[in-house]
């Protein structure tokens, strides 16, 4: 829930199913007393324009919307004896454009789109300052949503850089006793030119974890180890000794990680 200032009056504005309402309450009010303002909303939509409005909006986002109860109401528009009710509305047609909530910030509600709409029902200098002070205040939510991004980002990707230092992230090189190993699981020749462990190895230095060594694998890790399968299996088509390929994956490997964290480095902390 928030609230802004249209001359002097406080609007507010609610967020439901990731849609903006605002309060048509208290645009009227802004009008006329508390007392007048249901007056005003029913009259605004006992008008053939607003009700042709309405149903246009609601066809455009609503595949529930029940047109047949609106053309009802569009035929009726206009004539003495027609009224008509925000929640009648809603309940005959499943409008989804129009809400009325009850409790301490109860009220009729509408999308902003038919909002800005209703503000000409106020006057059209109102309208206008309505919809400046709302783009503002989605520039200040996006200005501060984009700083809470980045700063989070900055931290996960202080901890990765840390834990890369910690946890020796690079892949290190082999040496030729350890690419002398045959390994029966091709899986274990990628664990270990990544790694530099078999699946295993890890099991047996981590027997308290019910995961495996890959779960623990950070993003950048995974992303090498995706590259690094589909490099494998071009080495296997080739018929690239396990040896060799060993090899060829760990150099790989370093490369691709040393890249990914100076990259990564760079984009988040910036």
């Amino acid at each position: 829930m928030a609230k802004i200032k249209v001359k002097n009056a406080e609007i507010t504005i609610v967020t439901v199913a990731e849609r903006d309402y605002i309060s048509l309450t208290d645009m009227a009010n802004a009008k006329e007393s508390e007392s007048r303002a249901a007056d005003i909303i029913k009259n605004w939509l006992r008008t053939r324009y607003a009700l042709e409005f309405l149903s246009t909006w609601e066809q455009i986002h609503n595949p529930k919307f029940k047109v047949v109860e609106s053309d009802h109401f569009k035929i009726e528009a206009g004539l003495p004896s027609f009224t008509l009710s925000a929640s009648e509305w809603i309940e005959k047609t499943h409008a989804i454009g129009i809400i009325v909530k009850k409790g301490k910030y109860g009220g009729t509600y509408a999308h902003k789109d038919i909002a800005f709409e209703f503000g000409s029902a106020i006057s059209v200098p109102f309208k206008l300052y309505l919809i400046t002070e709302f783009q503002r205040l989605k520039e200040e939510e996006q200005k501060h949503l984009g700083w809470s991004a980045k700063r989070e980002l900055a931290k996960i990707n202080y901890h990765i850089h840390t834990d890369a230092i910690k946890q020796n992230l690079i892949p290190k090189e082999l040496t030729p006793k350890e690419t002398s190993i045959i390994y029966a699981n091709e899986a274990d020749v990628l664990n270990v030119a990544l790694f530099g462990i078999t699946a295993k190895q890890w099991r047996e230095a981590n027997p308290d974890q019910k995961s495996n060594m890959r779960d623990n694998a950070t993003i950048n890790q995974l992303i090498c180890l995706s590259n690094l399968e589909n490099i494998n299996a071009v080495f296997i088509n080739e018929n690239i000794p396990q040896q060799q390929r060993l090899i060829k994956l760990n150099y790989i490997a370093i490369q691709q990680m040393n890249i990914l964290e100076r990259v990564n480095n760079h984009k988040f902390l910036k």
